[in-house]
């Protein structure tokens, strides 16, 4: 090998050295910063940080409406709101159009086959729901009464 061959690897091996040096000096320099101050490990530390993001709050106790005679045949239920109130407020988003199958307000041909079944039957479907329709209407707030002054109301305004 020639000298000049020599100086060239011995330059090489220099260069690759000092290069080598400054990437390990960068790295340290910047992975220092990317990691932040060291994280505290202690069980609360940890319990805090794995702790869930929000919690399920389903307010007090719902009690459950007990199963009563119907109301007797007034425009008003017991709660005090009349059948047109309670089908404004819960029943017109379907009863109105016929969506999903309802009979529709207004509608004899919709209705008559129904009330010829009869008040219980009406009630028995509005109460537990029936194709398309869930149970109660999905007015959890509704008692029987309310349901009941709805359902005649309906059905006075489809003859």
């Amino acid at each position: 090998m020639s000298n000049k061959t020599n100086t060239e690897f011995g330059f090489f091996i220099a260069a690759s050295i000092v290069g080598l040096v400054l990437i390990l000096a960068i790295d340290s320099m910047v992975g220092g910063l990317l990691k932040g101050p060291a994280e505290d490990m202690s069980d609360e530390a940890i319990a805090a940080r794995i702790a869930p993001v929000g919690q399920l709050n389903t307010g007090p106790a719902i009690e459950p409406v007990a199963a009563a005679a119907p109301a007797p045949a007034a425009a008003t239920s017991s709660a005090g709101r009349s059948g047109e109130e309670v089908y404004n407020a819960q029943c017109a988003m379907c009863h109105a159009t016929g969506a999903a199958g309802a009979p529709k307000l207004g509608s004899a041909a919709d209705w008559g086959p129904r009330a010829a079944n009869g008040m219980s039957a009406l009630m028995n479907s509005a109460i537990n729901g029936k194709g398309g329709m869930p149970a109660r209407g999905l007015c959890g707030t509704c008692s029987d009464g309310e349901l009941e002054a709805a359902v005649k109301y309906m059905v006075n305004n489809s003859k």
